[in-house]
């Protein structure tokens, strides 16, 4: 323990500072069943955190198929859209198609990308893991219905001042 106006290192139990006089501070109690509270909350967010890495997994290949189906759908193997109205313009389906497939697959991957990160993060408890997790449950609040749950349940688990102060604590 050391004196909260000087800085100097006092004995246990040492009433005042010998330097300056300043009484030392009491120190608080340990408050009771907070091993058992940081225990049952870093199982929480073990669980949480392996849920992300496996919606991580699912949501990659889930957005790789369903890019594979646009993207033979852009390219005429179902019809495609040889009869749209944008098909006379400057930017036909030549041009606009392969553009949006490639935009939506690299949101695929970037969305997977930053769920698969928060879900380590929380694994390895680190402090910015629980940001980045409360980011990317607010992106997937529209994925419905396995991101919104997601999404709530990550809030629920990490928001809020008794969480913060539990998540310091592991």
């Amino acid at each position: 323990m050391y004196c909260s106006g000087c800085g100097l290192a006092l004995a246990p139990g040492q009433p005042v500072c010998p330097q300056c006089g300043r009484p030392a501070a009491v120190p608080l109690p340990p408050v009771p069943g907070m091993t058992f509270l940081v225990d049952s909350y870093a199982s929480k967010v073990k669980t949480l955190g392996v849920f992300w890495l496996v919606y991580a997994g699912f949501s990659l290949i889930l957005g790789m198929a369903g890019l594979a189906f646009f993207n033979a759908f852009v390219n005429h193997h179902f019809g495609g859209w040889d009869n749209g109205p944008w098909n006379h313009g400057p930017f036909g389906p030549q041009i606009f198609g392969p553009a949006l497939v490639h935009f939506a697959g690299v949101m695929v991957v970037g969305r997977s990308a930053l769920a698969l990160v928060a879900g380590w993060g929380l694994l390895e408890r680190r402090p910015w893991g629980r940001i980045l997790a409360i980011v990317v449950a607010f992106l997937s609040l529209l994925k419905i219905p396995f991101g919104t749950a997601l999404g709530i349940w990550t809030l629920a688990t990490l928001m809020g001042y008794r969480n913060t102060t539990l998540y310091e604590q592991l």
